[in-house]
């Protein structure tokens, strides 16, 4: 069993090595997905941070935290969000990282990482093939690893959302979190139950992909023979020891969602709110 070593003191720590860094993102009121739900539903902007993704704030959290033993650089595995947060920290810290990510990679993601100054190695059908790559490469060069969510500079870092939400939404009694690994949701409830412990957290899984369903349903970590979702980021086919001891001690519960569930949530997103109008405008597309 793993000890669970992340404080709310290191998430508020997190906060301030993060400012000037990674943007606090809005908190969007979703009319037509409140009406729906019969209650008030507010969408957490995360796709609208500098590299696209909350992982930015995990990946810049461990470097500058950890910048005296890097040397040697950094070495980490992605699906393509953390790989593009590693990529961002490092060019920011001045040192040399190498992202693994797997074959199927949107090229898109791999792209975006290559222009943050980092080397990019496809290897491996899914996450779990490229981590075990990226460990061969660690081993080899004395790099330091920076896992996407089984470490807790990471996950303090992640729990800085948690502290957002509060101060945006006070009155908050329900969030739901997508789990991948579980370094979000860990970070997040960890920090908002510190605060708030009356607020409901409830983690989202893809139902292809449940490794932390199935590891809390089993009561230990229970590697998953595949992982095949278009929700590429949570394809995940093992959860972390740290993030399984969190998210058994903090989050209330978890639900899956099939692929054509999460299909219809994209398009009903991009339909009924205004995000993918911010998304086109922070890329240049609308003038």
């Amino acid at each position: 069993m793993a000890d669970i070593n992340v404080t709310l003191e290191q998430i508020y720590e997190a906060r301030e090595r993060l400012r000037g860094i990674v943007k606090h993102t809005s908190l969007e009121h979703a009319e037509g997905f409140s009406q729906m739900a019969g209650c008030e539903v507010f969408l957490k902007l995360e796709n609208m941070q500098k590299t696209g993704s909350f992982k930015l704030r995990g990946a810049y959290n461990k470097i500058a935290a950890s910048e005296k033993d890097l040397v040697r650089g950094v070495v980490a595995a992605s699906a393509g969000n953390h790989a593009q947060g590693v990529a961002y920290a490092s060019s920011k810290a001045g040192i040399q990282a190498t992202i693994v990510m797997p074959e199927g990679a949107p090229i898109t993601k791999v792209e975006a990482t290559r222009s943050y100054g980092a080397k990019v190695v496809l290897a491996g059908q899914d996450y779990d093939q490229a981590f075990a790559e990226a460990q061969k490469i660690q081993q080899e060069t004395g790099a330091v690893f920076v896992h996407a969510f089984n470490d807790p500079l990471v996950i303090a870092g992640q729990g800085t959302v948690g502290l957002e939400l509060l101060e945006d939404l006070p009155d908050l009694d329900t969030v739901l979190v997508p789990i991948g690994g579980g370094g979000l949701i860990s970070g997040l409830a960890c920090a908002i139950k510190a605060l708030k412990p009356e607020v409901r957290i409830i983690g989202v899984e893809a139902s292809d992909a449940p490794c932390m369903l199935e590891a809390c349903r089993l009561g230990q970590i229970h590697e998953l023979k595949s992982a095949q979702t278009i929700a590429d980021g949570i394809a995940v086919r093992k959860a972390g020891e740290l993030t399984f001891e969190m998210t058994r001690r903090y989050v209330d519960d978890i639900v899956t969602v099939d692929d054509e569930e999460i299909a219809w949530a994209i398009i009903t997103i991009l339909e009924r709110s205004n995000s993918l109008l911010k998304v086109l405008e922070q890329w240049g597309l609308l003038h």
